[in-house]
């Protein structure tokens, strides 16, 4: 018995999280979440027809042969009707009636993704990519199996790590490693389970105390992916226009105004806000903006060159404008004094997926999160806007959270295949593996990607002493219109009590909302003491 035998029988007898992966129910969401539309109640159907799909093909070689010539091939993400299609285009006669004891299958299917195309010639099958009729039958019996034995054998491995069963974990990473020659790594499943077989092999056979070292490379390359996943999905735009939408509706009516931007990055978010503070009835307003970012490893001030650059563009709209940039590298490190704020001003705190790394280990006392909120709060802002991952990556159990990981980022990716733009899109890809990473391998200080669903988000702010602001109309006005510049029609916008979501398809990926400082009974008019101080 090899190692995948043993796997599957110590997962079957180590309790619920193994087994459960058995019911039916389970394992149809299993099979939806990593993009197969394939139900556990239909696999004998589908084997069904698969054995006269190839009964056909055997009997009947020429019209096999006229079907590669002129037939449009869909993308068969239903395996059973695509099988009919091609069934009842072939219409073979001599088709063998079926078998009335096929045995179910013993392990799950799913179907290959096939680009549309019309098939001309048989010279088009060159392409690597797309598979020729005559090789159907072993795609299903080989990619599709491989895929699904995939996915189960990540989450046997990571229930192995989680009872501290190394040797046993390490046997699955290399079947899988071995599995992986099998399915395309291109896109779907097998792109996936290659990211996060590699960061299950960094965690497993890495040096002692790897998982307690960060996975994120400096920070000039961060700046980098994070500008091109700007670029190549519409999750960044989506924060960025909903949070400017609604800053910009809180300081209406204000003539100074002040912006603390927690991730300033290369400063992508703020020129359409500065642009429709120039356009705003009575004038615009004084705007102060403070950007928090790393320190510049080569000593250069980057962060004042964006400032150079947002004032350079301040100027050329008329909107009198001061910038301070804030260099720490945690957001912990940064203390009220460092922002300079005004009691004369209307504050705006920014945070586009920064909170969830103040979060720290579940059994630590006195998360900064804790910290940073509180002193948000006596800063008494107009309002905080917050971006956070619609996703649950911070539970104590590790195959929990690495089960949760596996839907999330599948859906992810798949999602970015709608994109067009290279090298964008595959720089893109680095960003989210390096995520991928972070949530697998490391633990303590060192997972910082410890991503809370929304609900999780409300409860603690409003523990915190805020209380939500409704984002509005427009915001969602906004959202919507900022997904008419994608192809792809399956991203989608929800309201959720007051805050949005956008999503691919039916699964939510992250959540925008706003808040304000609920009133101090002891202090009603929020009045904030703020000592001098300078950043060196």
């Amino acid at each position: 018995m090899g190692p995948y035998d043993s796997a599957i029988s110590a997962g079957s007898s180590s309790g619920s999280s193994s087994s459960s992966t058995s019911k039916p129910h389970e394992i149809d969401g299993l099979l939806a979440g990593a993009g197969y539309k394939v139900r556990s109640s239909d696999l004998r159907q589908v084997a069904q027809r698969l054995e006269r799909l190839e009964t056909v093909m055997v009997n009947s070689p020429s019209d096999v042969s006229q079907l590669a010539s002129d037939t449009v091939h869909y993308n068969p993400s239903d395996m059973a009707s695509w099988v009919d299609s091609l069934l009842s285009e072939l219409n073979n006669p001599h088709a063998l009636p079926l078998p009335s004891d096929l045995p179910d299958f013993p392990d799950l299917i799913a179907s290959p993704v096939l680009n549309q195309t019309t098939m001309q010639n048989d010279d088009a099958w060159a392409d690597p990519n797309i598979i020729p009729p005559h090789q159907l039958k072993v795609v299903t019996a080989m990619e599709e199996d491989s895929g699904i034995k995939l996915v189960h054998m990540l989450l046997t491995c990571a229930e192995s790590i989680q009872r501290g069963e190394l040797a046993l974990a390490g046997s699955l990473i290399e079947n899988m490693q071995a599995l992986l020659t099998r399915v395309n790594t291109v896109c779907g499943i097998g792109k996936v389970a290659g990211y996060f077989i590699d960061a299950l092999n960094r965690r497993v056979f890495a040096p002692r105390g790897f998982a307690n070292n960060s996975t994120y490379g400096s920070a000039y390359e961060n700046e980098v992916l994070y500008h091109h996943f700007y670029e190549a999905s519409p999750y960044l735009k989506f924060a960025h226009f909903t949070a400017n939408q609604a800053i910009l509706e809180a300081f209406d009516g204000h003539d100074c105004v002040h912006v603390i931007d927690f991730n300033l990055m290369h400063g992508l978010q703020w020129p359409p806000l500065i642009q429709a503070l120039a356009l705003r009835p009575g004038g615009p307003p004084l705007l102060r903006l403070t950007g928090i970012g790393p320190p510049s490893p080569d000593g250069h001030d980057s962060l004042r060159e964006i400032g150079l650059r947002l004032a350079e563009l301040a100027q050329s709209v008329n909107v009198r404008f001061a910038f301070r940039g804030v260099a720490a590298s945690r957001l912990e490190d940064v203390k009220p004094w460092m922002l300079e704020v005004s009691p004369k001003e209307a504050v705006a705190v920014n945070s586009i997926m920064q909170l969830h790394r103040l979060l720290g280990a579940n059994n630590t006392r006195n998360l900064p999160i804790e910290m940073v909120l509180g002193w948000i709060r006596n800063l008494n802002p107009k309002i905080m806007t917050v971006v956070e991952q619609e996703a649950d990556h911070n539970q104590v159990g590790f195959l929990d959270r690495f089960t949760e990981a596996l839907y999330y980022y599948s859906t992810m990716f798949d999602s970015l295949e709608a994109c067009a733009l290279q090298p964008s899109k595959a720089l893109a890809e680095i960003y989210i593996q390096r995520e991928i990473c972070n949530v697998v391998c490391c633990e303590g200080s060192a997972r910082v990607e410890r991503h809370e669903p929304l609900a999780k988000w409300r409860s603690r702010l409003v523990q915190a002493g805020f209380r939500p602001l409704h984002l509005g109309s427009n915001a969602f006005k906004q959202a919507s219109m900022l997904l008419t510049l994608f192809s792809s029609e399956g991203y989608c916008v929800e309201e959720n009590e007051g805050c949005l979501t956008l999503g691919w398809h039916s699964r939510p990926l992250i959540a925008a909302s706003a808040w304000q400082a609920a009133a101090d009974v002891s202090n009603p008019l929020g009045i904030v003491n703020h000592n001098n101080g300078q950043v060196l």
